[in-house]
């Protein structure tokens, strides 16, 4: 990892077929490559690698709602840059109820 690498972790409430059907929606210019649990995106901004942990479930009295680890790293990214890209990320993610 460079030493430039910043280094962001999230609990989502998505299983990993959730997470692969949303991200396309976070996905702008770059490239990407998926190998497994990891999915690497490539741009002129820099590298984003996307990490899925175990799934898992989060218990919340009766309600149990899926519960997955994700950590970003980002290299190379300016503060903009990445802000503009985790702003994507976290839209793509977001659920409407009601």
């Amino acid at each position: 990892m460079a030493s430039n690498a910043v280094v962001i972790r999230k609990e989502m409430a998505v299983t990993h077929a959730d997470f692969f059907r949303s991200i396309p929606n976070a996905i702008d210019q770059e490239t990407q490559t998926v190998s497994g649990t990891t999915m690497r995106l490539e741009s002129e901004a820099g590298t984003w690698t996307i990490e899925l942990g175990p799934e898992g479930k989060r218990q919340i009295a009766l309600l149990a709602v899926p519960a997955t680890m994700v950590t970003l790293t980002f290299e190379e990214y300016t503060d903009a840059e990445r802000e503009n890209a985790l702003e994507r990320f976290d839209r793509a993610f977001q659920r409407g109820g009601g």
